[in-house]
């Protein structure tokens, strides 16, 4: 895995549980900005069952798989299990994480 993708994933893994991110933002938080397609191809081959792939969402917070799909159940099924609402396939943000910055993401006391 090259070191973009390896960031990307760093990123995604630093989103705290019942909390989400827009697939631009990971980009952006991992140096990548205007990459969000790429950071979505990421995570649909990503092969690791404990990423947490269902805090991402597109940017205006809609879940990305097709409504009905198995895809689309397990995302709901995820975050709903993290106390996160999602009402007709979309979780509205309040307001996005306050930490900015990768090592931010990853250094930060629990």
């Amino acid at each position: 895995m090259d070191k973009r993708a390896a960031t990307i994933l760093a990123v995604v893994r630093a989103i705290p549980s019942g909390e989400t991110l827009a697939y631009g933002e990971v980009a952006r938080r991992a140096g990548l900005p205007r990459r969000a397609r790429w950071v979505a191809k990421l995570l649909a081959t990503a092969v690791d069952e404990s990423l947490p792939w269902h805090r991402v969402l597109r940017s205006d917070g809609r879940i990305a798989f097709a409504e009905g799909s198995a895809g689309f159940y397990e995302q709901v099924r995820r975050l709903r299990a993290e106390g996160v609402q999602v009402a007709d396939g979309r979780v509205r943000r309040s307001t996005p994480m306050a930490r900015d910055d990768l090592d931010a993401l990853l250094w930060a006391p629990a």
